[in-house]
């Protein structure tokens, strides 16, 4: 399967698509490949494209005052990724969003994207799903981080993405789970000593 078709399926888990209507979607699309470090998001600079990985890992991140890094989204094959407040509202970013390893991405330009939804409403409906699905998962991830202990975050990671644990770096892990990768690292020996 490549990349295109691939950005299409996932399109069609949520909305129906007619053959025009494919036709046009990819006709706006790009496929960007990406350098393991390379940035497609920095601060200050606004936001053009929202990125769909097909193959590879990203990450979103800021970084706060004191220069310590805080990983906001992981991403690899078959999830989205971007500063996503800057893409809709064409603002200055606030996050870095970079390569894990070598990526490959189709990309969906903000006004190619305006235009689709004008001529093309069913789009919006995506769209809803998208966004309140994303708003459901940062919810629980708040939740989760605020009631559990770093290793039932841990845990519920692995149990909810088995896949993403494996790929990314103990780094970027241990940021998004809001802990140390030095704590990340007890909690991993510690379960490999149990079983």
């Amino acid at each position: 399967m490549d990349a295109y078709q691939a950005f299409s399926r996932n399109i069609s888990r949520f909305i129906t698509l007619t053959d025009e209507e494919e036709k046009y979607l990819l006709s706006i699309l790009r496929i960007t490949k990406v350098r393991k470090k390379q940035f497609i998001v920095q601060p200050e600079f606004v936001c053009r494209y929202k990125s769909y990985v097909y193959q590879g890992v990203m990450r979103s991140y800021l970084v706060n005052n004191d220069g310590q890094e805080h990983t906001v989204s992981l991403a690899i094959d078959d999830f989205w990724i971007s500063d996503f407040n800057s893409y809709h509202f064409q603002e200055p970013a606030k996050l870095f969003v970079e390569a894990l390893e070598d990526s490959i991405l189709v990309q969906l330009e903000y006004h190619a994207e305006e235009i689709l939804l004008e001529k093309y409403p069913k789009f919006e409906k995506f769209l809803r799903i998208f966004y309140l699905r994303a708003v459901a998962n940062y919810h629980n991830r708040m939740i989760s981080n605020l009631s559990k202990t770093a290793e039932e975050r841990y845990d519920e990671f692995m149990e909810k993405y088995p896949a993403i644990v494996h790929k990314v770096p103990q780094y970027a892990l241990a940021s998004y789970l809001g802990m140390t990768t030095k704590f990340l690292s007890k909690i991993r020996n510690s379960k490999t000593r149990k079983s």
